[in-house]
């Protein structure tokens, strides 16, 4: 049984968040936030054979605007290095609300106030937010 499955990456330049699907691709789970490190990419390559996944969405920060910023950029860098490094398709996806809805729910479904300041805690859940609105949108 080995599911392919998409992953979702929460760019940022200390942390990077992940998520990944369901083996069905229905649901998105907050996997693990890595530091943005000189390691990143060996953890990454664990997690991808681990999770047999086949596609990468990468949340792409786009000002109110639609004008690109300096994340922007370093996200379209890391994309760039993300293929040259894996065989695996991936894909920008506008990522402007995910980090305040991850917020959100952490406010809401984490009771202890010290986890709520655990960073990496929205970092994954950022990516999460993003691999949800991935997937509803290739349903539609």
């Amino acid at each position: 049984m080995n599911e392919k499955r998409i992953l979702a990456i929460d760019h940022g330049q200390k942390r990077i968040g992940l998520a990944i699907t369901d083996p069905l691709n229905i649901f998105a789970y907050p996997l693990i936030t890595l530091q943005n490190d000189s390691h990143f990419f060996e953890k990454l390559k664990k997690i991808i054979v681990e999770y047999n996944v086949v596609k990468i969405i990468i949340g792409f920060p786009i000002k109110e605007s639609g004008a690109l910023s300096a994340s922007s950029k370093a996200v379209l860098i890391f994309k760039e290095e993300l293929e040259r490094k894996f065989s695996i398709e991936t894909e920008l996806v506008d990522e402007r609300y995910s980090s305040s809805i991850a917020q959100q729910r952490i406010l809401e479904t984490v009771v202890s106030k010290k986890k709520r300041r655990d960073k990496r805690l929205i970092d994954k859940n950022a990516a999460a937010v993003i691999l949800e609105d991935y997937l509803k949108n290739i349903d539609e």
